[in-house]
């Protein structure tokens, strides 16, 4: 009986030892981006969490971090390469300071519509991605932040010397510094968390960004005009620290993978489908006036500014983009 009582003892202190470890094989993997839970991109973050979690079988968490808590874009940056931030959604105008060629996606009027920009980015996007692994980051697939328009506080922007000596705020990027200088105006690179403020103080007149951002960041309260020049497209580049995907199964990586790829074809259609909707949404405050402009003369101001850059992007790079254009 005595020796019964032991193994069952013995049974039971097993089952106490063997359940915390079991728990304990979970992967927990840190998500951050800068934007709102309902911007698209962070809705395309959440949905690249549950994917996971579905595709794993519960083996694999993702815990996402919005609204810079983990930092801003290059702070986000900097934790990949050191493997204390596991994943990112992090602007290729940031991802440019450490792999040069990705700013190909900064430079302005590159696509000629949403469609040209995926193929672009699907291929010519993928292999330049190729590069920031020797950095200590892989990329696996390009969201969309969106197409990033001007707006101001000071005066309607609808043509570019409209935009003479305006203070606006840009990433620190310097393909953005260089169109802005195009344009006539003054760029102000500033962070992303900054801008808000900046903008009610008067610190800068103005910023650009994607209809996502300028209604859930409420920019609409602190400026009085969007102009619609699409001057650039906006991806957003989902990537993983090189430490933490090599920590990976080759069983999980591919969960990984599979997942983005199908959180950003999902995420795409998101984004696409609220475009519009946030521009109904933005007028309808009342607060914000929303003017149409003629882009050719924004087009042939800083045409330059692609010409600056063919060496750093590289003008193979830039050429393979205009032949995926429609026929």
């Amino acid at each position: 009986m005595k020796r019964l009582t032991s193994i069952l003892g013995m049974c039971l202190l097993a089952a106490t030892i063997s359940g915390p470890a079991s728990a304990a094989a979970k992967v927990v993997i840190k998500l951050g981006h800068i934007a709102e839970p309902i911007h698209p991109y962070g809705k395309g973050a959440d949905q690249f969490a549950k994917l996971v979690s579905e595709k794993s079988g519960g083996e694999i968490e993702v815990k996402v971090f919005p609204n810079s808590q983990l930092g801003g874009q290059k702070d986000l940056i900097e934790g990949l390469v050191f493997g204390s931030v596991d994943m990112a959604l992090v602007g290729t105008a940031v991802l440019g300071q450490f792999q040069p060629q990705i700013s190909l996606f900064d430079l302005p009027f590159l696509f000629e519509d949403r469609p040209h920009a995926y193929r672009s980015l699907d291929t010519v996007g993928m292999e330049i991605g190729k590069g920031l692994e020797p950095r200590g980051i892989k990329l696996l697939g390009y969201m969309e932040n969106g197409i990033r328009h001007m707006t101001n506080n000071a005066h309607p922007i609808k043509a570019p010397e409209d935009m003479k000596g305006l203070k606006i705020r840009v990433m620190t990027n310097k393909i953005y510094v260089e169109m802005m200088k195009a344009l006539g105006a003054s760029p102000t690179p500033m962070a992303f968390s900054e801008l808000y403020s900046a903008m009610q103080q008067g610190t800068v007149d103005g910023q650009e960004n994607p209809s996502a951002h300028i209604f859930t960041k409420r920019f609409f309260e602190v400026q009085k005009y969007a102009s619609m020049t699409a001057h650039a497209y906006a991806p957003e580049p989902v990537v993983i620290s090189m430490i933490t995907w090599k920590k990976l199964s080759p069983k999980h990586q591919k969960v990984i993978q599979d997942a983005a790829k199908e959180a950003v074809d999902w995420q795409r259609q998101v984004s696409e489908q609220e475009d519009n909707g946030y521009w109904d949404k933005i007028k309808a405050t009342g607060k914000m006036e929303v003017i149409t402009v003629n882009r050719k003369p924004f087009m042939d101001a800083t045409k330059p500014v692609i010409a600056m850059f063919a060496k750093t992007v590289g003008q193979a790079n830039i050429d393979k983009v205009d032949a995926l254009r429609a026929k």
